[in-house]
């Protein structure tokens, strides 16, 4: 019992944090900022950690759910809760036509094809009117979420943090099943020794591309909230930035760390907007924290404070 008190006690504590930390508008806009990006790099989390495969496609799933609820909202007037179904559901399309053609693909050539899957969606959404060309979308509405006899609108970053906060602690929980899941496990095995798993009677190219299907409409989900948040859509939604971002904020705390990627955003988010450098500095300081990890500490901060106890164990 104590253990899901816990959980509970952490969950009811998190949604009050910003009148805690005082409520100012920055700080309500900062956490839902921070719970936005998190729900978008959890899709990233689950590749990279769970599969072992480094995906740049990531970025285009984003902004296809931001997209497809900047659109449809803006151009033909659709509610939140369609524009969410759509955005969810145009993610899984493009993971399935790219999962198809990266089936058979590992390592550096799978990266290689989901990056040019990225920069072929970013020339499209660029150069085609119909997708609002090199402007976007502007205008797009607050966010409605009303059902018959509850209205549930967002017109400001306070109002929006109840949607941000439920998102996020869904995006966590829908983690934490699937790492117990048969596809979670599965995951892990073709990542840990792909041979072996077809050994034990699982199809790794399935696998890879069931997962994949998995994790593009949860980024796609940061995306569609995104686009309410600011309330513009465009091109620069295909932004290296996101993507370092991402795999930053996986790769900062540790791989296969729930909490990882929440907290890695969490402290690049509050230096961006508490200790900023400007636009370009941070850009160059998201890079160098990145290389960092990868270099010199490959297994994140719970990496090394995991070696640290065990030579205080010695």
């Amino acid at each position: 019992m104590i253990r899901p008190l816990a959980w509970v006690a952490l969950i009811v504590g998190g949604y009050f944090l910003p009148p805690l930390l005082g409520g100012a508008t920055l700080i309500y806009n900062t956490l839902v900022v921070i719970a936005i990006f998190a729900v978008m790099a959890y899709g990233q989390d689950i590749v990279l950690s769970d599969l072992g495969e480094v995906s740049l496609a990531h970025t285009a799933f984003f902004a296809t759910g931001a997209y497809a609820a900047g659109i449809l909202a803006v151009e033909y007037g659709w509610g939140a809760w369609a524009t969410l179904a759509a955005s969810c559901a145009a993610a899984l399309v493009l993971a399935v036509i790219l999962g198809l053609i990266t089936l058979r693909a590992r390592e550096f050539a799978f990266s290689l094809v989901t990056y040019a899957a990225n920069v072929v969606c970013y020339t499209i959404c660029y150069n085609w009117n119909a997708l609002g060309g090199s402007d976007g979308f502007v205008g797009v509405p607050p966010l409605d979420l009303s059902v018959p006899g509850l209205r549930l609108t967002a017109l400001s970053n306070k109002d929006l943090w109840p949607y941000a906060y439920g998102l996020l602690v869904l995006t966590l929980y829908f983690v934490s099943r699937f790492r117990r899941s048969k596809l979670g496990h599965a995951a892990l095995m073709v990542h840990m020794n792909a041979p072996l798993a077809t050994m034990s009677g699982l199809d790794p190219g399935k696998v890879r591309l069931l997962v994949f299907m998995v994790s593009a409409p949860l980024t796609a989900l940061g995306g569609w909230l995104y686009a309410y948040q600011r309330a513009y859509v465009g091109p620069d939604l295909f932004e290296t930035y996101f993507l370092v971002l991402m795999l930053t904020a996986v790769v900062l705390i540790g791989r296969r760390v729930l909490s990882g990627p929440l907290i890695g955003i969490s402290v690049l988010m509050v230096q961006k907007s508490y200790l900023s450098f400007g636009a370009y500095f941070d850009k160059i300081v998201l890079g160098v924290v990145l290389v960092l990890v990868l270099c010199v500490f490959p297994g994140g901060v719970s990496g090394v404070l995991a070696a640290g106890w065990r030579r205080v164990r010695a």
